[in-house]
């Protein structure tokens, strides 16, 4: 049996004891009791086609999501050995990268990935996030990815954010004031919830405050009934820092 599995094991004992208020542990025990077979049944699959991007794909998506970061990471590296143009837009390499600690490489994969999207500002944010991490918040802010184009709610506000010229009270402010419908208005906020969050972690250092919005995050409507790519990382994410909140390990 494999080290992700126990990992798994361990991540659902430890997280039904501490995310009662955020999520119904029967909910918490599905996603990973779903992502443990998808894991094992892809895994079969790719003995029988083992150049099968699209197989290795969704098994490094399942064990991303089962936090198995290294897993996740040699299945969309994978990806590339088999299809190398498709390096320039695997902004989920980035995200692994980035949760292994391999920020440079992180912050190199986000980079390369503004050739293939000049608009997404999400992007540049992680990019920042990588550089926060290896070189400071000052370097970081001064490598900037510039923007020219407008991009989707909430982002060039996240992005203002991020630069230092955006409170999150302005920012949840704006977004309240668009009066978008809503399920629009569910889905920008956790966007949001979620940035923020990592905003108030890694740029003020206030932990409490980014456990509340990654919480916010985490328990969004439309993140929970999507179960997108980035609301499980901000499941994720939420888990971690919760975790190195409580047995206090610097971070």
């Amino acid at each position: 049996m494999k080290n992700w599995f126990f990992h798994s094991l361990a991540l659902f004992f430890w997280i039904t004891s501490t995310w009662g208020e955020v999520l119904p542990k029967k909910e918490i025990a599905l996603i990973l009791s779903e992502y443990t077979s998808l894991e094992q049944k892809i895994s079969q699959h790719i003995k029988l086609k083992p150049n099968s991007l699209e197989l290795f794909s969704r098994r490094g998506d399942a064990r991303m999501f089962l936090g198995d970061f290294g897993g996740a990471r040699k299945d969309y590296e994978k990806m590339i050995q088999l299809d190398p143009l498709l390096e320039v837009s695997h902004w989920r390499l980035g995200i692994t990268y980035f949760y292994l600690g391999l920020f440079k490489k992180a912050a190199h994969q986000f980079e390369i990935y503004h050739q293939h999207d000049a608009v997404d500002r999400e992007n540049g944010i992680w990019r920042f996030m990588s550089q926060a991490q290896e070189s400071g918040v000052l370097e970081a802010r001064q490598n900037l990815i510039e923007y020219k184009q407008s991009d989707r709610p909430p982002y060039p506000w996240l992005y203002d954010l991020f630069k230092g010229e955006m409170q999150p009270a302005v920012l949840f402010a704006r977004i309240h004031e668009a009066k978008y419908p809503k399920g629009y208005h569910s889905r920008v906020l956790f966007h949001a919830y979620l940035y923020v969050g990592i905003y108030m972690e890694m740029v003020e250092g206030k932990i409490s405050e980014a456990e509340k919005y990654l919480a916010q995050a985490v328990s969004n409507d439309y993140g929970r009934t999507t179960g997108t790519y980035m609301w499980q990382v901000a499941r994720i994410h939420y888990q971690q820092i919760q975790k190195h909140a409580r047995i206090h390990l610097p971070r």
